[in-house]
């Protein structure tokens, strides 16, 4: 029999820290909407997080750059709606909090004044410190997220691992180090070598959150569209689907059509009715009223 969820009424930053005490492994999963954060969250997920690949996931766009604050707290007030028990984070998105610490304070205020957020995530390593800092002495809890970071796909060249030099892996592992020391309570590590994150995770005493960083994080992330295979792009090498929602959409919607064109939907099990009085009576009305039409004429 699988393991049952612990029995919290809600997680909160310190119980995820003291899981990296405890050497317990933390679960972490995105949601864009009220259904899906509903089944998240019942299902026993540590961490939801609304992320901002809502904006390729949902609503179509190319890259995560397109999407906007206010289109990350439409979606932030759909999932707090939902959730009861897991901590809810949200990606602060890109524009958010480049612009100065003051702007990046006003939007996080806003993901937890209007959104209903618990913490948010913001991308990058040493030169996000000072924000960190400034953020956490604000009492906002912060995850950082370094690696492979889909914000800086431009100057990264494409969506590439990253940590794979000797100079790239000093500077990652500088990064984690940073944000711990800034107070970040958790670390989201994309797209690095198992071995990097390996040695990132045994040095921190905060927890690591990876998605594409190998078994030896604290924890894990996945896009939940990916988890569900609902998914258009050419899936990633750590992406482990769990269900083939494309596939069974797909032929539930060609099923819907078909019988539609055919007849076969709605039938008579499907429909109401009148009673049998009801039917009598309104019969009845309308041969009256068609008498006296014709007596008129």
């Amino acid at each position: 029999m699988d393991p049952q969820p612990e029995a919290v009424s809600k997680i909160t930053v310190p119980l995820i820290l003291e899981r990296k005490l405890r050497g317990e492994k933390v679960t972490c999963l995105t949601a864009y909407d009220y259904p899906t954060a509903r089944l998240v969250d019942e299902a026993g997920i540590d961490m939801i997080l609304v992320g901002d690949s809502l904006a390729q996931v949902v609503l179509g766009y190319d890259s995560t750059i397109p999407v906007t604050l206010d289109e990350m707290l439409h979606h932030l007030r759909a999932v707090r709606r939902a959730t009861r028990r897991a901590l809810l984070i949200v990606d602060l998105p890109y524009g958010a909090y480049h612009l100065g610490e003051q702007e990046a304070l006003r939007a996080s205020i806003r993901c937890l004044k209007e959104g209903g957020a618990e913490a948010v995530k913001i991308e990058g390593g040493k030169k996000r410190a000072a924000l960190i800092r400034r953020l956490v002495d604000a009492e906002i809890p912060v995850m950082s997220h370094i690696g492979l970071t889909p914000q800086s796909v431009h100057s990264l060249g494409g969506y590439r691992v990253q940590g794979k030099t000797l100079e790239s892996a000093m500077g990652l592992l500088a990064d984690a180090e940073a944000v711990e020391d800034a107070g970040a309570f958790a670390l989201v590590l994309e797209g690095v070598p198992r071995e990097l994150a390996a040695i990132i995770t045994g040095r921190l005493n905060i927890p690591t959150i990876g998605i594409g960083a190998g078994p030896d994080c604290d924890g894990q992330v996945l896009v939940v569209h990916d988890l569900l295979g609902l998914s258009f792009q050419p899936r990633a090498k750590f992406v482990r689907s769990y269900a083939h929602l494309t596939d069974s959409l797909r032929d539930a919607f060609a099923r819907f059509r078909d019988d539609v064109v055919a007849g076969r939907y709605p039938n008579d099990a499907e429909s109401y009715h009148w009673s049998p009085s009801l039917r009598e009576q309104f019969e009845k009305e309308v041969a009256i009223k068609s008498s006296g039409d014709e007596f008129e004429e």
